[in-house]
């Protein structure tokens, strides 16, 4: 589902421009990476890839959230990490495309990759202030919330959130269900046949 942004304007000063995707590692964060990736290459755009780091804070005696700076380890870790997905998904586009061998480079986009403190929703949202779109994956609530909830318990709050408030247009990306392995055994049966 993408929500177009009904009052921004072209804005043709700008270069090939950059699609942002928020990545944390989940199915649905992975199924819009792919997307992204495909997205960013069909506009001849970069891809800015965002990992949210929000370790838990500890409390204080007051019974309030002490912030503690997110140590600079733990960001260089989960850009290395964010680099490995992006890598991953330009092979999957590259073997989906029969475009060129999975371990060469092929046409993908430029993809930057950065790892910013806080909370998903406020990270991607001011990540995507300069961006052509802003692609998020879709982790849901499940069948009950949506019941009660109707449509909107089918997002997340992430995405949600920026589809709320995000100033251009959003995609929200459902994750590719994982095929099952077989738990129980398959009958075959074999027939003889009898020689000519």
């Amino acid at each position: 589902m993408t929500v177009p942004d009904p009052g921004r304007e072209p804005r043709p000063d700008r270069g090939p421009g950059v699609v942002v995707v928020g990545v944390d590692g989940s199915a649905g964060s992975l199924a819009a990476l792919d997307h992204a990736l495909g997205d960013a290459a069909r506009r001849r755009a970069g891809l800015r890839l965002v990992v949210a780091v929000d370790p838990p804070q500890p409390w204080a005696p007051t019974y309030r959230p002490t912030l503690l700076p997110v140590p600079d380890d733990l960001l260089d870790a989960a850009v290395r990490v964010g680099r490995g997905w992006a890598r991953d998904a330009a092979a999957r586009r590259r073997l989906a495309t029969g475009s060129g061998p999975v371990d060469e480079p092929g046409d993908e986009p430029a993809v930057e990759v950065r790892a910013v403190p806080g909370p998903a929703a406020a990270v991607l949202l001011d990540a995507a202030r300069d961006a052509d779109l802003l692609v998020v994956g879709h982790r849901g609530r499940g069948a009950a919330a949506s019941v009660l909830l109707g449509s909107v318990g089918l997002l997340g709050s992430v995405a949600l959130r920026c589809l709320l408030e995000a100033c251009c247009p959003v995609t929200v990306v459902p994750p590719v269900p994982v095929p099952r392995p077989v738990t129980e055994p398959v009958p075959l049966t074999v027939t003889p046949v009898p020689a000519g």
